[in-house]
């Protein structure tokens, strides 16, 4: 580890701090930010596997920074939350362990689709509000879309948190600020599992992943707080726009072969 920071001269390691401030304050707000730190992390000559494990180091400190702030502020009640976001924990445990093993390359290839669909529901649908649905929510659906979702996050990882957010809307009914605040809680339940298995499968580079926690954690408290004061008014846009990039980069991937 520490070989391989010596390699890495100052500019690139503000580079990968800067990165991580960036992804921090959007991915608090929209989600997408693995898509500004892996494509960074890539660049800095990390190998993949090391990638995605590192960048889960440096995003659990950014998930947390969100939950905390969204806690304060009364948006998300834990106790009740506990079993929940046990279900993504454990789920994201099993992805980290099977994607060591197995290769992404179909997730890879419709995501961009997803993602897509996704921005799209965001722009038009009249269910995204403020405030919370008075339609009352199934515990056993929703839970079953927190494992699956919990488990695309430790096998892949992209989008994670506007999933969460879509489910806890969709099938949850909550309002916008409040389905923001809980998809932060599951996603850093997600981020401590992947970081976790990866960590004992040996993946991980801590001194470049705990420079960018830093730049994380600062950049996700700044994006919380914009979040929880502007409320749909930023979240919504921020959202729809961040689901176009976050598509069209993954399509550009594909088409000239960058992984």
């Amino acid at each position: 580890m520490q070989e391989f920071i010596a390699n890495l001269d100052i500019y690139m390691l503000l580079l990968l701090f800067f990165a991580a401030f960036v992804a921090g304050f959007v991915d608090s707000i929209a989600g997408g930010g693995g898509m500004i730190t892996i494509p960074a992390l890539l660049l800095a000559g990390i190998s993949p596997l090391q990638a995605l494990a590192t960048n889960k180091l440096q995003s659990s400190f950014g998930s947390f920074s969100a939950t905390l702030q969204f806690y304060k502020k009364g948006y998300i009640n834990i106790k009740s939350k506990i079993p929940f976001a046990a279900t993504a924990f454990c789920f994201a445990a099993i992805g980290t362990t099977a994607v060591q093993f197995l290769q992404a390359d179909f997730l890879s290839k419709i995501l961009p689709f997803l993602i897509l669909i996704f921005g799209l529901y965001f722009l038009f649908s009249p269910s995204i509000k403020e405030a919370k649905q008075t339609k009352k929510f199934n515990p056993v659906y929703l839970s079953l879309t927190i494992a699956a979702v919990g488990f695309y996050d430790g096998f892949f990882g992209p989008g994670t948190g506007s999933f969460f957010m879509l489910a806890l809307i969709v099938i949850g009914g909550f309002g916008i600020t409040q389905s923001l605040g809980e998809a932060k809680l599951y996603n850093f339940s997600t981020n401590l599992a992947s970081l976790i298995f990866f960590a004992i499968g040996g993946h991980m580079l801590w001194g470049v992943g705990l420079l960018m926690a830093l730049g994380q954690f600062i950049g996700a408290n700044l994006g919380s707080k914009m979040a929880i004061r502007y409320g749909i008014y930023i979240i919504k846009p921020l959202v729809v726009v961040v689901s176009f990039l976050m598509a069209a980069k993954l399509l550009y991937d594909q088409l000239y072969g960058i992984l």
